[in-house]
This record gives structure tokens, sequence and C-alpha cells, in this order.
């Protein structure tokens, strides 16, 4: 019988459908530590991972370990070297996690287009009246351009909610073709610089990889309209924070909406968390009751079927 180590605690969906079935044994690791994990997990025949980081030196004592089923999409936690050199299988939520971030992303671009939470301060503070006669930044969305970098599962379900604000959607992937782009009504853009000189808004769905490290950097925002918002609901490390946060302060674009960060949780050093014109999550984008039971079901059955043999392709990293 596989025993199955539940590492961070998911959804209780996720849980139970591992407990309730008796072809396997399965235990909750809330303690993530990495003393903990070396002593805990070299029983197991497979894991789930959420939060927590599984590094070379867990997974060497691992000896009986045959898959990890990531909740979620990422998989930057992961020694994904030493899975392939010993075949140990990754998998991740293929089809769960993607409604909840585009629209989180979509929460960004509106909070920063309407002022943040400016209206409801001036009532509470009785400013009804006097908020007529301020200079006001906010703006519409309505032909507004957007790029979205990454065009996967999340860009898909962004772009219908952009087109629902009559935004002008421009995509960048190179892993993705043309036709696809405009089939869904989007604009495919060949060359990243030409879509960050025309976008006012750019949002980014991409994984962090060699490729993506540092892919918004001091350079790429020079590039960028002066009224540009930069959207990070990816992984942190895609955009550089210090230039981010300079250009804000320098005044080189308008806005950010930050919700992955170069490390999580950010020190209380992190000049973004002092920054006005960023609006600010805790990497909380696929936080909905519906993404989290669905992200843990979906994670748990990944596991179910390849201990059964009949796992989807479209759930295995090719690492």
């Amino acid at each position: 019988m596989p025993k199955i180590a539940i590492v961070d605690k998911m959804h209780q969906d996720g849980i139970n459908l591992l407990k309730n079935n008796p072809k396997f044994e399965c235990e909750v690791i809330e303690d993530i530590s990495k003393n903990n994990l070396i002593a805990k997990l070299p029983e197991f025949d497979g894991i789930t991972l959420r939060r927590g980081k599984v590094d070379a030196d867990i997974l060497a004592k691992c000896k009986k370990l045959k898959v990890i089923s990531r909740h979620g999409v990422g998989f930057d936690n992961v020694d994904t070297k030493f899975l392939k050199k010993n075949n140990i299988k990754l998998l991740v939520t293929a089809t769960t996690t993607s409604v909840s971030p585009a629209e989180h992303i979509m929460f960004m671009i509106i909070n920063i287009s309407k002022g943040k939470d400016f209206f409801d301060k001036a009532v509470r503070n009785g400013e009804f009246e006097s908020i007529m006669h301020m200079n006001h930044q906010n703006f519409e969305l309505s032909n507004k351009k957007i790029l979205i970098i990454g065009f996967g599962r999340i860009g898909k379900k962004l772009i219908k909610r952009c087109l629902g604000f009559e935004m002008k959607v421009y995509a960048y992937d190179p892993y993705v073709k043309k036709n696809e782009i405009e089939s869904l009504g989007g604009i495919k853009v060949e060359n990243l610089n030409d879509g960050l000189k025309e976008a006012d808004i750019i949002s980014l769905s991409v994984p962090l990889t060699a490729e993506t490290k540092n892919m918004i950097n001091f350079d790429k925002i020079k590039i960028m309209k002066k009224n540009a918002v930069v959207i990070n609901t990816s992984r942190g490390g895609v955009v550089n924070e210090k230039d981010l946060n300079d250009a804000l302060n320098n005044k080189i674009i308008y806005g950010a909406g930050i919700d992955v960060f170069e490390k999580e949780p950010p020190d209380n050093n992190n000049p973004l968390l002092k920054n006005k014109k960023v609006i600010l999550s805790p990497h909380a984008a696929t936080f909905t009751q519906e993404c989290l039971s669905k992200m843990s079901i979906e994670t748990a059955q990944n596991l179910i079927d390849f201990f059964e043999g009949r796992v989807s392709k479209n759930s295995i990293v090719d690492i």
C-alpha cells in the first residue's frame, strides 16, 4: 500500500479524497522545516507539496519516493535535476489554477485604475464633497492596451475578462502560435520590447526559469509608457523588485500590482512594502474557496492516478 505525505495542509476536500481511499495510507505534515522533512519523508512513496522546499538534501534521503504532486503549476521549490536523475515524476494541477488568478489580475488592475481605496477613505473621512475638486488620476480600462506575457491557461482566461472591459489585448509567448491567440481575440506580439512600448498594462503569467529571471528589469521598464502598470502574479524574481521600486519612485511608470516576491514572505525592509504606488497581496491569486478546493482535489487525484497507472499527460512535467 503506497504511503502518501501531504506536505503542508491543503483544503480538506483533497485530504479526504486520499484519506478515504482504502488503497492508500496518508499523513499530513504541517511542519515544513527542512530538518523535519528530512526526518519524516523517507518513509513515503509519494508526496503532495504546497509550500515548503524539497531540495536535493531532502530528496537524497527519500529512497522510496516515486512521485511529487504539486499543489499548483509552479515547481521552483523542487530540485528538478534530482528528480530527473532519479526518475521521480513531477505532477502539477494542470486544469484548476486559471480562473481565480485571472480574476485576481483583474482585481489588481481595477483597484489601480480606480485609485485603490481612495474613494472609500474619502467617504469615511468626511471628504464626500471635496473629492470632486481634487486632481484625479483614475482611468478607464476601455480601449487601454494590455500585454499578457505568458499565454497559457491563465492568459487564456484573462483575455476573456479584458475583452469584456473593451480592452485591446496583446500577447507575448514564443511557444503559442499566432492563430491560437487571434482565435481568442488577441494580437500576437513577436518582440517583447515592441509590446512593452505599446502597452498601458503589462501582466505576467510565466514560470520562473533561467529565461524569465529578471525578465522585467530597469532596462525593460524604461521602454514602457509613463502611465504603464505592471502586474506580477506569476513568480517572484520575474520582476526585479529593486528596479521596479526605483522606477515607481522616479515616475518612470505609473503603478504596479505584486502578488509574488523574490523572498516569501518578503523582508520587512523590502521597499515595495512602503511604496504607495503598489498594490500587494501575499501570493494569494488562487485563494478562493472554489480554487483551493479544486486544486487540492486535483493534487490528490494526480497521485491516485499515478499509482493506478492512468495519470494524464497534461499533469506530468517534462523535466
